[in-house]
């Protein structure tokens, strides 16, 4: 049977909740009711095939409360004339929450509404764009509003999340919501308190003028001969970028290792430091120019999104030469050879005529589907060296 069921007609409302259309309405004000349900019913073959059926549908739906059913005269040449529905109508959002069984959350909806058109109506939008969301922040929508209020009161603050002061409000409340906030000091704040070229939540502090965790660069001496600190020889050092930018040694060579335990067991080298890699985002480093007088050296993973990382650290130090990232030490390790899973397609315009052919071969499979060598695999011995020849014809 393909005749509209009470269920169906439910089901027609309930969609309209679900998409939040029917929340939307308590917003906007729009005239949604009385409205109008889809209705399928018996043709003139059911009427003579399943007579006994169509009456009990009939009666069902008329049974339905609170379905409001226009009916039609169909003459039937068996039968006879005979009234069926043509039609059904909700009157009311009222009748149409009572059916849904929906009447308590619609009530704490308004209440949001009522609140929000009260203390900052300039949220109203997103209120009609996000009902459902709303609903699900309904426990803490009080909160939200006074963190919201608090940076009206005091844009660009130049603090640290932690600092605000809000009873109730701790940073952590702070951080959890970031992505809704976002959203309402982007309708709320004057466009001069927001800082466009901060983009995403990783960004949420300095895009609104709050002070952010500082970037850090660790590092090892290699040389014992250099003194950064008093203590142990070669230390392993970690400092704000900002320090790490004002530093004035007598460093003449840098080497860049992803690896942790590379980093920590790399060789002693003189006027050498070893810095910990940050994969993808060299903006830490990008402000120390006097890595510039540096001859620079990176050493990553030979695979395509090894390439990639070197050729975006290019992108901030031109000079920058790669370290065992060559087709010698790929197939002078073939027995750890593992498995990227998804590699890179796009061109590298950064990369040497060398690192341009491996990074091919690798990116088109010439050699092995989704090759890569991880950097921790290479022997200490081929490690060593290669960096003792490195040195020695630096000298």
């Amino acid at each position: 049977m393909t005749w509209t069921t009470p269920k169906n007609l439910k089901a027609q409302l309930a969609r309209l909740w679900e998409r939040g259309e029917l929340l939307r309405d308590l917003v906007n004000g729009a005239a949604r009711f009385p409205l109008r349900l889809t209705l399928k019913s018996p043709g003139s073959a059911d009427i003579t095939e399943r007579f006994e059926a169509v009456r009990a549908w009939a009666a069902e739906l008329a049974a339905t409360s609170p379905l409001r059913l226009e009916w039609q005269e169909v003459r039937h040449r068996v039968q006879g004339a005979q009234r069926l529905p043509s039609s059904a109508w909700v009157d009311s959002m009222e009748d149409a929450l009572t059916w849904l069984g929906r009447r308590r959350e619609t009530d704490r909806f308004r209440d949001l509404v009522g609140l929000t058109r009260q203390t900052c109506p300039v949220l109203l939008p997103w209120l009609e764009r996000r009902p459902l969301q709303a609903m699900d922040l309904a426990d803490e929508w009080p909160r939200l509003l006074a963190v919201l209020g608090w940076l009206l009161d005091h844009p660009r603050p130049g603090l640290y999340l932690r600092q605000v002061d809000v009873p109730g409000v701790h940073t952590k409340f702070i951080e959890a919501h970031r992505s809704v906030l976002a959203e309402w000091l982007d309708l709320a704040l004057p466009a001069g308190a927001v800082d466009p070229t901060k983009a995403g939540i990783g960004q949420f502090a300095s895009r609104y003028g709050f002070l952010d965790k500082p970037i850090r660069v660790r590092f090892r001496v290699l040389d014992p001969e250099l003194r950064l600190i008093s203590g142990p020889d070669c230390p392993d050092i970690t400092l704000d970028a900002d320090s790490f930018s004002r530093l004035r040694v007598n460093v003449k060579r840098v080497f860049i290792t992803e690896n942790e335990t590379n980093f920590l067991a790399f060789p002693r080298a003189s006027d050498s430091i070893v810095i910990f890699g940050a994969g993808y985002g060299w903006e830490a480093l990008a402000r120390s120019r006097w890595l510039d007088q540096c001859a620079m050296h990176y050493w990553g993973d030979i695979d395509t999104h090894g390439f990639a990382i070197l050729n975006q650290l290019r992108g901030h130090f031109t000079h920058v030469d790669s370290f065992l990232m060559d087709r010698a030490t790929l197939f002078a390790h073939e027995t750890v050879w593992g498995v990227e899973d998804k590699p890179l397609l796009v061109n590298l315009p950064r990369l040497t005529a060398d690192e341009r052919a491996l990074y091919d071969d690798l990116r088109d499979a010439r050699i092995r589907k989704g090759l890569r060598l991880e950097q921790e695999y290479i022997g200490f011995r081929w490690l060593s060296d290669r960096l003792r020849g490195l040195m020695e014809g630096a000298d």
